[in-house]
């Protein structure tokens, strides 16, 4: 097949949706496929690349610069008068058999869904993000969104939407609806073998602890989806059984209010924010942590993943069902509990630090089911199956027919 991916966000520029489009069109290339990827100018990234058997074209862009309206990240937009023209050209030249956007709310996105509407290309969507924000102003302004901007262009060009657990489900049929030709359950593919390997004396001394401090380690940018204030205020109760236990949370702060809940509760002493960190470190922190945990609630993105990858223990807010599929069990391989219950976040994390024996078992069970469901190659699969469905050709999971 001949696959168009197009991405606002490719690397360098780091991010999950960034780094799996890639690692999807790598996938596709090393599968026999001709891949063209569509991506932003970012950095000092070159216009126009080849490696990885990819050819990489980066369009001009405009940057934005963060906001809580776009989500706590810097965008880039390359929408221009000639932007039309110059992917009609790019794209008619490649002559793809199918086209895998990434991101719903990107003029990319809406850019080459025009083209596929006029070309007749089948186009298979992946959205990462759901418009959301607890404050009430911009929850209201990412509806009107994706009411005004976003659901009126899919319908013009009926994408296969991919949903990667239930909450993106429920999101798409309510915020989108008429604004798919079908939706397939695909989870979000992850690279395992990184996080594995790493050094539980080297992560520990990374942070300067010693080895029977009980360390809840928290992988993850801070926004307000994942703003870690529930794991803040269950720490209380954690600390009045474990009273040197250390949080420590690990990512790009965007959103601070959880010092400030951890300032008020008199508990700052055991909770660390080490802000974005070198990836080579992240093994080492996986393999000193006692347990993985950022509460979340709204679906189990890539960092409880990895850390299920790795054997950790996870704990966080979350449904058994979360991905459809694949039956998680609370207890068993992770351990999960309701939306903003803190106390039984507390009674969880609890469960963890009281019984390593048992804790391990369970981490051990967790990285089974990472492996049965959510490796790359298993990913992979499923998205060369259902774009090969799109396009009309018959294909192996080794490569082209």
């Amino acid at each position: 097949m001949r696959i168009a991916v197009v991405n606002n966000f490719f690397p360098p520029r780091v991010g999950g949706s960034s780094h799996l489009s890639e690692a999807l069109a790598k996938g596709y290339a090393a599968r026999g496929h001709d891949v063209l990827v569509v991506t932003a100018a970012y950095a000092d990234a070159p216009a126009y690349e080849e490696r990885d058997g990819l050819r990489i074209v980066r369009l001009p862009a405009v940057m934005l610069p963060e906001s809580k309206l776009a989500v706590s990240f810097d965008l880039s937009f390359a929408t221009r008068p000639s932007l039309r023209r110059r992917l009609a050209a790019l794209l008619d030249d490649f002559a793809p058999d199918a086209i895998h956007q990434h991101g719903q709310m990107m003029d990319l996105t809406w850019a080459t869904g025009a083209y596929a509407r006029r070309r007749g290309v089948p186009t298979l969507l992946s959205i990462h993000t759901r418009l959301e924000n607890p404050s009430a102003h911009y929850r209201r302004a990412f509806r009107g969104l994706d009411a005004t901007l976003v659901n009126p262009r899919l319908r013009r060009y009926q994408p296969r939407i991919v949903v990667m657990d239930r909450y993106m489900d429920d999101y798409i049929r309510h915020r989108y609806p008429h604004g798919f030709r079908d939706l397939v359950p695909i989870p979000v593919g992850v690279n395992g073998d990184w996080v594995r390997g790493g050094s539980r004396d080297t992560g520990r001394a990374m942070l300067g602890l010693a080895d029977d401090v009980p360390l809840i380690l928290s992988v993850g940018h801070v926004i307000p989806l994942r703003d870690r204030i529930g794991l803040v205020e269950a720490m209380p109760a954690v600390l009045a059984r474990h009273p040197d236990a250390v949080l420590a949370v690990v990512g790009r702060v965007y959103y601070d209010l959880f010092l400030a809940k951890a300032e008020e509760l008199g508990i700052s002493h055991a909770v660390r924010s080490l802000g974005a960190m070198e990836k080579s470190t992240i093994p080492h922190l996986l393999a000193a942590a006692d347990v993985e945990a950022h509460e979340q609630g709204d679906g189990l993105g890539t960092a409880t993943l990895e850390a299920m990858a790795a054997g950790v223990p996870v704990v966080g807010w979350g449904r058994e069902d979360n991905f459809p599929g694949v039956a998680l069990k609370d207890g068993h391989d992770i351990h999960l509990c309701e939306r903003h219950d803190v106390a039984g976040l507390s009674e969880r994390l609890l469960r963890v630090l009281d019984d390593p024996d048992a804790a391990r078992l369970v981490g051990a069970r967790g990285r089974e089911v990472f492996d049965r469901h959510f490796t790359l190659e298993r990913v992979l699969d499923q998205h060369l199956e259902t774009l090969a469905d799109l396009a009309g050709i018959t294909e192996s999971p080794e490569g082209p027919a």
